[in-house]
């Protein structure tokens, strides 16, 4: 593969292409972030409702042999508050539902990792001086609708999830990339640095 000049319209659409598959390996891990943390508090959720109803039938069982005793009376009072507390928390899970937030991250994740490989797959092409550049764009405009597509339909991100992502990014640049960082999330072959060496060690 031979290095295109920087005047050369293939050289701007790998830069183009390049910068698409950077946003699409950024958002890709920020999807895997969410859907983590969901399932992690999925997790939570269980073993406190499991604890929360221990307790509770802790404090029936109290009231089924009930005691003439002031601390009988605390252990009810308590239990009748455990129940409601049960009750709110989990309407707030209905509501929530971590694990089907999870799931949409996870397949949010997955289409992306699919449109990812696809801009790898192209950044080949562009290399290739036998593949047509109107056939690359035509495949860069497609890889555009599919991933709006998906964009449209994915679950919101916030902020911790980001800013677990932003971590490999230097001096807050955002979905700016450098060559190098691209470079990074490449296959060896495909880097721009290993062909300019190749180049340069053929001449």
């Amino acid at each position: 593969m031979a290095q295109p000049s920087q005047s050369d319209p293939r050289f701007h659409l790998e830069s183009q292409v390049r910068e698409c598959y950077g946003r699409c390996a950024y958002t890709h891990k920020i999807h895997e972030r969410m859907a983590e943390r969901h399932a992690n508090h999925q997790w939570l959720a269980k073993w406190f409702n499991i604890v929360l109803s221990a307790l509770i039938a802790g404090g029936a069982v109290s009231a089924v042999f009930k005691a003439e005793t002031g601390l009988l009376n605390y252990a009810e009072y308590a239990t009748a508050a455990l129940a409601i507390l049960s009750l709110i928390y989990n309407a707030y899970q209905k509501d929530l539902d971590p694990g089907a937030l999870a799931q949409r991250h996870r397949e949010t994740a997955s289409d992306i990792w699919n449109v990812r490989e696809s801009y790898l797959s192209l950044i080949t092409d562009v290399l290739n001086d036998e593949v047509p550049i109107e056939q690359i764009r035509e495949k860069r405009g497609e890889l555009q609708a599919k991933l709006h597509e998906i964009y449209r339909a994915a679950p919101f991100t916030d902020g911790k999830a980001y800013a677990a992502a932003q971590k490999g990014l230097k001096d807050n640049e955002e979905l700016m990339f450098r060559d190098k960082e691209i470079d990074d999330m490449l296959p060896t072959s495909l880097r721009r640095s290993w062909r300019a060496a190749w180049v340069k060690s053929s001449n």
